[in-house]
């Protein structure tokens, strides 16, 4: 398999932003406020979810992607990732997961695991689903069209997210823990495209067992990758002793052609 393709656009004719809306209740549009002025001091003071946007400046609509970062925060890597996915042609948001463990990154992996830790899965999953909303307010994403990409943690959310969220059409997890218990993937919504590094010592044999047996008991459409000499992360730059240039371009091939195909005709 080829593992270069064309893209629609290039990074010169995508457009950069950041937004900030609360987490778990409506989304105020630009209307709200032209009616009432006053009327984001009137709302509730939820958590506000700071994100990044990364869409094609064309006119036009487009697929909406919630990009889930790893463990080490919302990274430059995870900003690079939102821009090659805008070029693919979507329209890309990235929340900082961490916002309410005050948007840390960090590159030593101790760190990493005590902020992972420290979350708290249903808000997170809240704050994902408020990102869907929050595009459906975006005049160039298509409504309810949205899919939702991870990596190692941001991955493992991804999963649970697609089995939370009806409207979703489309989830891509690197190398997540799958959901547990196994019974939760009844609800799975949407197809899911699954990337195993074979060298794993974070995501087991047992794990991705799990994840292939859900989905033959449900009959949900799991499309699962195996990189046999992958070790967990092949494809985060930013670790040299885990990165996999080989592997992370087959693995971006496939998702490119996955998330077209889910989009299709959309």
């Amino acid at each position: 398999m080829s593992t270069t393709h064309a893209t629609p656009f290039t990074l010169e004719q995508i457009g950069t932003g950041t937004a900030r809306f609360p987490s778990g209740i409506p989304i105020p549009t630009h209307t709200d406020q032209m009616v009432d002025p006053y009327f984001k001091s009137k709302m509730p003071k939820e958590h506000q979810i700071d994100s990044l946007l990364f869409w094609p400046q064309q006119p036009g609509t487009y697929p909406g992607l919630v990009l889930l970062h790893d463990w080490w925060g919302l990274t430059g890597q995870m900003k690079d990732v939102g821009a090659r996915l805008a070029c693919e042609g979507y329209a890309v948001i990235i929340p900082n997961l961490y916002g309410r463990l005050g948007g840390m990154v960090t590159a030593n992996d101790d760190m990493a695991a005590a902020l992972q830790e420290r979350q708290n899965d249903a808000h997170v999953i809240t704050d994902i689903n408020s990102c869907c909303e929050y595009l459906n307010t975006c005049h160039f994403v298509k409504k309810n069209i949205h899919g939702v990409v991870g990596y190692g943690m941001g991955g493992s959310y991804a999963l649970r997210f697609a089995c939370h969220r009806k409207r979703l059409r489309a989830a891509v997890s690197y190398y997540g823990k799958p959901v547990t218990p196994k019974e939760l993937m009844k609800d799975l919504f949407s197809s899911v495209l699954y990337h195993q590094a074979g060298k794993d010592a974070w995501v087991t044999q047992d794990d991705v067992a799990q994840l292939r047996s859900a989905s033959a008991d449900y009959a949900k459409r799991v499309e699962m990758h195996l990189y046999p000499e992958a070790a967990h992360a092949f494809c985060n730059e930013m670790k040299p002793a885990s990165y996999d240039p080989h592997d992370s371009a087959l693995a971006w091939e496939r998702t490119a052609i996955f998330l077209k195909s889910c989009f299709q005709g959309t």
